[in-house]
């Protein structure tokens, strides 16, 4: 299987990220391959003090958009509603709903990483 496809395995939305990028390949894999760093740029850990809320939010959104312009589905809907719970001043969901989110997160990077 290759790279693109153990991608779609995960949940990755290649073909529409393609489509947005009129089917290029090349450049989508170098985009994507930059995905790990902006996790560790950004990550937010579920332990994070309420006083620390709104980093996380910005963190989070900042992850969602790049999650989202890469096509990568779990991640954009998982931080979509991390903000949104961050938002709503529930951060106790927010940090379960984050504490699911991380191991799908290392799937993929992961999976990008064996590509690099």
């Amino acid at each position: 299987m290759d790279f693109l496809d153990e991608l779609r395995e995960l949940g990755v939305d290649v073909d529409k990220a393609l489509k947005s990028l009129a089917g290029k390949t090349p450049l989508y894999e170098k985009l994507v391959k930059k995905f790990p760093g902006t996790v560790k740029q950004y990550s937010v850990s579920p332990d994070f003090n309420d006083n620390e809320t709104d980093n996380a939010i910005e963190k989070t959104h900042a992850l969602k958009g790049v999650a989202g312009n890469l096509s990568i589905t779990p991640l954009y809907n998982g931080y979509s509603e991390v903000v949104k719970l961050l938002r709503e001043g529930k951060p106790e969901q927010a940090r379960e709903s984050l504490r699911n989110l991380i191991p799908v997160q290392e799937d993929i990077i992961k999976c990008i990483e064996n590509h690099m």
